[in-house]
């Protein structure tokens, strides 16, 4: 038998239960592979310099989290005040921050496919628990082999718990300690989803990332029920975490609640922070609290997050909102805004605002929507007359007008990422100021507050 002291101390990467062994590593040229009937044995090679004398590993970064449980990582690479560049490392690929993540509520994208999704470097993508889990269940996702392979997309994955399901569909279902009740709104049946059913069908996805199971309340409440969500959803996160039963391969994040009021907020993250093993989430926002309020709860929760955790602003669309957040130091953001604005005929541009194209004024403009855009719909030219033309009509204008809102936002954090990774994130917010708002009497206040606040020196 082999002596044990050369058995590998610190275990390979767990691979999905849906694979055999990682080809990647039996690949190492580093480690052996030793069989025999009972043992499948590691033992590693030390490569050998000239000299005789092994090789020293990379440093490790001085902010980085490796949790030893899992599969996934997350290292903060640059900094510039607040504002964060990182990488976070999932089963399914690599994910750079800031990144904003488009939402395939059911599984898909309206009138886009992976591949589309792929060609404009779309990093990762958000689902829907709740939805999925209803149509067409987790049973049969989990069959097909996890919700990667059943809709074909390739990176990582991130999905919602259900939680915004209590505002959204608020007429439809009851909240107890014991879970929530929902009325179907497509077989009127009722379904409970409690913290662990939800943990069992987002293994069931084989999700890189997975939310709790969170008491969501809409922003604007008011009263003990915000303290009394917010509790709820501490006592929620710990049901979630002892009901995992794929650590390694599906990440938990918790969700930070506790209304507008910055004390509960304060007092949640004391509360999740130590119970966070990859990241972290600020939930209960973009619900038509003011901008002014929103920024501060952001900048108060990321204040407070230890720099080695992600910090995920959930439902973040609106350009500024993305910049200013990141700013901040939030890192992920998700939205349906692109596609549902798209869909009403609605392009977002870089320097002229987001431009409503079933307007009467577009008749006749044969330019494409965005001059600077390299986009496939701008790049082959498909004109804002065209486009005029065929929405309410043509379902081709929901989907070019989506592949452009879409490719706007991915470029839009590509920008911002290499500026706060080249130390030019001033140079940065003021070009980016200037294109939004032209001059500088138009620069909302609460932007000039919150960019102050972060100690951003921008100029107009």
């Amino acid at each position: 038998m082999a002596d044990p002291r050369l058995c590998l101390q610190e275990k390979p990467r767990p691979w999905s239960r849906h694979s055999s062994i990682s080809s990647n590593f039996i690949k190492q040229p580093c480690w052996i592979i030793v069989l025999n009937l009972k043992h499948l044995i590691f033992i590693k090679i030390p490569d050998l310099r000239a000299d005789g004398h092994e090789t020293p590993g990379p440093k490790s970064d001085p902010v980085s989290n490796t949790n030893k449980f899992s599969s996934s990582s997350y290292q903060l690479l640059a900094t510039q005040g607040p504002a964060r560049y990182g990488k976070l490392e999932l089963p399914h690929g690599i994910v750079e921050t800031p990144v904003f993540m488009p939402v395939g509520t059911q599984g898909s994208m309206k009138g886009i496919s992976p591949e589309q999704l792929i060609e404009m470097d779309c990093q990762i993508l958000l689902c829907n628990t709740y939805h999925l889990g209803h149509r067409p269940g987790h049973k049969l996702i989990e069959e097909a082999g996890g919700l990667h392979k059943f809709m074909h997309w390739p990176r990582p994955i991130l999905t919602d718990s259900g939680g915004f399901q209590m505002v959204s569909l608020s007429k439809l279902m009851e909240i107890t300690e014991e879970g929530v009740n929902f009325e179907s709104p497509h077989t009127k049946e009722m379904t409970r989803l409690t913290p662990e059913y939800c943990v069992e069908i987002q293994e069931a996805f084989g999700s890189d990332i997975m939310m709790q199971l969170d008491h969501v309340i809409p922003s604007l409440t008011k009263g003990p029920i915000v303290e009394e969500a917010m509790r709820r959803s501490v006592r929620w996160l710990d049901r979630c975490t002892n009901a995992q039963k794929r650590q390694t391969e599906c990440a938990l994040f918790p969700i930070i609640q506790g209304g507008l009021d910055i004390k509960l907020r304060e007092e949640c993250v004391k509360e999740m922070v130590p119970r966070a093993k990859l990241g972290v989430a600020i939930g209960g926002l973009s619900g038509g609290e003011a901008k002014d309020t929103f920024w501060k709860v952001v900048a108060r929760c990321c204040e407070l997050i230890p720099r080695h955790l992600p910090r995920y602003v959930m439902g973040v669309g609106w350009s500024v909102d993305l910049v200013v957040a990141s700013t901040l130091g939030a890192d992920m953001f998700d939205c349906v805004y692109p596609t549902r604005t798209a869909r009403f005929g609605t392009a977002i541009t870089r320097r002229e605002g987001d431009l409503h194209l079933n307007q009467a004024r577009f008749k006749k403009d044969l330019r494409p929507i965005d001059e600077e855009c390299r986009c496939q719909t701008c790049k082959k030219g498909y004109s804002r007359a065209f486009l005029n033309a065929t929405i309410g009509h043509e379902t081709v204008a929901c989907h070019l007008i989506s592949i452009h809102n879409l490719f706007h936002h991915m470029d839009l954090m590509r920008r911002l990422r290499k500026a706060i990774n080249e130390k030019r994130l001033n140079e940065f917010l003021s070009e980016f100021l200037r294109e939004q708002y032209k001059e500088m009497g138009n620069v909302p206040q609460w932007v000039r507050d919150a960019l102050n606040h972060a100690g951003h020196n921008w100029e107009f």
